[in-house]
């Protein structure tokens, strides 16, 4: 019997919603105190609440996960992530979307093997996926870069009574901060802007 039950959720940023993770890890009956939460960029593995897990998971423990790329960011570190959990800590993995990927389900030489095939399967897959997407960006950046448009924000130009707000600024003693808010630009996108052409500021 395990000694304890934990789950582990990653979403790829603060704003995203770990709520759908969550619900469906309740079959597990698992306490809120063993679940750990990441709120990070898949491209920043040093993830605080996993390192925790890591230390606290033991042999015999149960580690859920919603998905199997909630372990890592690419092909190598999920196989690299499951060793550690599964051989090096000697704890089992419940992956709730592939129940392939239930090393509770079988203990004896076939069903590892079955399992750490299929893991490097779908691990090889999704990389390939990942990288697919990544591509077709980059194709359809350079297509629209090609048929003329621009990407980031639009160029803020001066406004029209610049000259005027610029006699102002020398009358009245307005920081430069000042002028680029009455020019309802940010202070260095108006400093760029003016550099060179206006001297006193």
């Amino acid at each position: 019997m395990a000694k304890a039950i934990y789950g582990y959720i990653r979403v790829s940023s603060i704003d995203q919603n770990e709520s759908r993770q969550i619900l469906a890890m309740e079959p597990y009956k698992i306490k809120g105190t063993n679940i750990y939460i990441d709120k990070k960029s898949g491209k920043n593995f040093e993830r605080s609440e996993y390192k925790k897990l890591l230390k606290r998971i033991k042999s015999d423990d149960v580690l859920v996960i919603k998905s199997i790329d909630r372990l890592g960011r690419n092909y190598e570190e999920v196989l690299e992530q499951w060793r550690i959990i599964t051989k090096i800590k000697g704890a089992d993995i419940i992956v709730i979307d592939m129940p392939l990927l239930d090393t509770t389900m079988s203990k004896d030489l076939l069903g590892t093997f079955i399992s750490d095939l299929v893991l490097q399967l779908l691990s090889f897959i999704a990389q390939n996926e990942r990288e697919s997407i990544r591509q077709r960006q980059a194709e359809g950046i350079v297509a629209a870069r090609k048929r003329g448009t621009k990407f980031g924000r639009p160029t803020k130009e001066l406004p029209e009574n610049f000259e005027e707000l610029f006699r102002k600024w020398n009358q009245e003693g307005l920081t430069r901060k000042e002028m680029a808010v009455r020019c309802n630009m940010h202070v260095s996108a108006f400093y760029r802007k003016v550099k060179g052409k206006y001297v006193n500021l």
